[in-house]
């Protein structure tokens, strides 16, 4: 299927690893131009060899950012003045119990998982109204509609994306601009791959420490294993594409069922 990506130009945040790669990967496939964002200048060069390993005649280039430094965005901003579509992937989680959360970490979760995309946003979507085309997608989570009590700080930082989207997107009536949310599900990122990792060195198989977690933290989940980045990827591809123009203001799910609702 062709995504009709060719001559997009796309920003995706949080991009040198997992999900936010794999996006990159997806889109430069099809043709976009994308534009990577990472922490440091290593991390960027090993992506941009990743998605040219993948797509020899992709079109991409990395500039250096910490979301969590207004100044480090604004200068982003000003490097990538316009783009067609954005994918606000970055965030950040941390298991940790509730009444060890200090005020400073609240603030520094809504910094990166919340302010990064609406800073973003804020130049783009005007952009994008004016010449009645464009993409914002927010990566949210499952977490941001079933709060896990190991991880509130992030999961309310998740349900607050869902609510930038949603009220940007009541802002695009009439034009061909559409706003999303993709919800993964448990994905096999770098992260969980780590968990994974050290639940191995305990005397268990990666199988048996996947098995263990849906079966005890995850029941619900349909797939009953954990997510591919890539499985992720095609649903933004499809939701980033001109395909995708009867789509707009919804919550797309690609959590594997977790959720128990209609």
């Amino acid at each position: 299927m062709d995504l009709q990506l060719t001559s997009k130009t796309a920003l995706i945040t949080g991009s040198t690893g997992g999900i936010g790669l794999a996006i990159a990967q997806r889109l430069a496939a099809e043709g976009a131009t994308v534009i990577i964002t990472g922490r440091t200048e290593a991390r960027l060069n090993d992506a941009k060899k990743a998605i040219l390993a993948q797509t020899p005649d992709a079109s991409v280039r990395g500039v250096a950012v910490d979301f969590g430094d207004a100044a480090r965005v604004a200068n982003l901003l000003q490097q990538v003045p316009t783009v067609d579509i954005l994918v606000n992937n970055v965030g950040i989680f941390e298991p940790k119990p509730f009444t060890d959360i200090t005020d400073d970490e609240w603030l520094h979760f809504f910094e990166v998982n919340v302010l990064s995309g609406v800073r973003l946003s804020r130049q783009y979507f005007p952009l994008m109204l004016k010449q009645n085309a464009g993409r914002i997608i927010f990566i949210s989570s499952e977490s941001g509609f079933q709060i896990p009590a190991e991880m509130i700080q992030y999961g309310t930082t998740k349900t607050a994306q869902l609510a930038v989207a949603r009220g940007l997107a009541e802002l695009t009536k009439g034009t061909n601009v559409t706003v999303n949310s993709v919800l993964p599900g448990p994905t096999a990122s770098e992260g969980v791959e780590e968990f994974l990792k050290k639940l191995a060195g305990e005397g268990k198989t990666r199988e048996e420490a996947e098995h263990e977690f849906f079966r005890d933290a995850r029941p619900s989940s349909l797939l009953q294993r954990f997510i591919t980045v890539d499985e992720i990827a095609n649903t933004v591809a499809y939701l980033a594409s001109p395909l995708a123009a009867a789509t707009n203001g919804a919550s797309v799910r690609a959590d594997g069922g977790v959720i128990r609702s209609i």
